[in-house]
């Protein structure tokens, strides 16, 4: 059965690179191209005409946002569900303003990506002075200036998805580092108790990017959330 894996804002296959090498025996996964449209509802019909059949979904991120868009578009195909470091909610008025300066700071060619600036917000302390940093600054660098404007601009129109949370009845696994100061962990409990069944893990030594900094670790839930 295919495992399509959605990946988050400047991140592209790396953020998924371990899962998709641990995973083969019991899935095929796709990994989604989600540099490619400024709206999440064709992020999520592009990414679905990658599968055909019945498929398990796991993104992360802004790859969340779209998870729940591919579950509004797909419901009916979609045999389980895994959501990492990402939020049912709207951005707030502030979050907004926030990613909108960026925007405008990406025009005008003053934003470079992730800087080793942005880093901590993206990776635990433990990962900054190691090789996994240079991963992150790397991939954001091949989604490229173009496809991070798109990706704020469909981040910016996305519903809120917490209406639909109760909705949601096949097996889901919610995760979320304990550090990730993004999408703190508080988001993904929302998540995990508005979704009958749902399992929850908090990740310690981890901030947003667990299938990066946890690979194992990640790759055995998944194992177990496929099983």
């Amino acid at each position: 059965m295919p495992l399509l894996l959605l990946p988050g804002l400047l991140c592209d296959e790396r953020l998924w690179r371990d899962q998709v090498a641990g995973l083969t025996d019991l899935a095929e996964p796709v990994v989604a191209d989600l540099t490619l449209d400024a709206g999440v509802p064709a992020m999520a019909a592009r990414a679905i005409a990658m599968v055909e059949g019945p498929f398990a979904l796991a993104g992360l991120s802004m790859g969340g946002y779209v998870a729940f868009e591919v579950m509004r578009q797909a419901r009916d195909r979609v045999t389980r569900l895994a959501l990492f470091d990402t939020s049912a909610r709207q951005d707030t008025a502030e979050q907004a303003k926030q990613r909108r300066g960026l925007m405008s700071l990406t025009r005008s060619g003053r934003f470079k990506g992730v800087t080793p600036r942005l880093l901590p917000r993206l990776l635990h302390e433990r990962n900054l002075p190691g090789p996994l940093a240079g991963e992150v600054m790397d991939m954001a660098e091949r989604v490229g200036r173009d496809a991070f404007l798109r990706q704020q601009e469909a981040i910016l129109g996305r519903p809120d998805s917490r209406p639909y949370l109760a909705s949601i009845a096949v097996p889901t696994l919610v995760v979320a580092g304990e550090a990730d100061v993004l999408t703190p962990p508080e988001l993904a409990r929302e998540i995990a108790a508005g979704i009958a069944g749902a399992v929850l893990h908090i990740l310690p030594g981890c901030a947003h990017l667990p299938s990066m900094e946890e690979p194992a670790a990640v790759t055995t839930l998944m194992r177990e959330w496929l099983a």
